[in-house]
């Protein structure tokens, strides 16, 4: 078996989750990282928490001076990570399926973060032959250990960007799998 840790950043309004950008981790040491080009930039603009927590983790331009962003982009749309959502998808479905058929997803406090990933390809029935159906949460894990919140090892930075915060939720697991070794 292989795991994947992931992470997604999005905004969601009660009836939708849009995707922002995904980091994924994988136990082979690969890494994936994306932002939706596609995303709703001008709903984003208007939630002050993704605009204080999220948007400032998204690639920026830096170094070449030549390059002109505008204070309206909220990332840089030249940014090699900067992808539409369906070559996203695409690459996502490799990345998973190049983990083997044995594959387990993990997120934290993942089922929103499951229900974006599945609509990455439309309806969940329609997820890509070799993606897991469901994610594993750390949330449920942790409290099935019956440790408290305080008791993981916590973020020392890069807290909201998708992939500091999969690679994060990596360390998590893998810190609560050894508890439950111990515990047996």
């Amino acid at each position: 078996m292989t795991v994947i840790d992931y992470d997604l950043e999005f905004l969601e309004d009660g009836r939708a989750i849009e995707l922002i950008s995904i980091g994924m981790v994988c136990d082979d040491g690969r890494v994936y990282y994306a932002v939706n080009r596609d995303m709703p930039v001008r709903r984003i603009r208007k939630h002050k928490w993704l605009m204080e927590n999220v948007v400032p983790g998204l690639p920026k331009g830096h170094g070449d001076q030549r390059i002109h962003m505008p204070k309206r982009w909220l990332f840089h749309y030249a940014d090699y990570r900067v992808k539409p959502r369906g070559r996203i998808a695409n690459e996502v479905a490799d990345f998973i399926r190049a983990a083997g058929p044995d594959v387990e997803l993990w997120a934290n406090y993942g089922a929103y973060d499951h229900v974006c990933l599945a609509q990455l390809w439309g309806r969940m029935i329609d997820l890509p032959d070799g993606v897991p159906m469901f994610t594993r949460d750390i949330q449920q894990e942790r409290a099935r250990l019956g440790l408290a919140w305080d008791d993981l090892p916590q973020q020392e930075s890069g807290e909201h960007n998708a992939l500091a915060d999969a690679r994060h939720n990596q360390t998590v697991r893998r810190w609560l799998a050894e508890r439950a070794r111990e515990a047996t």
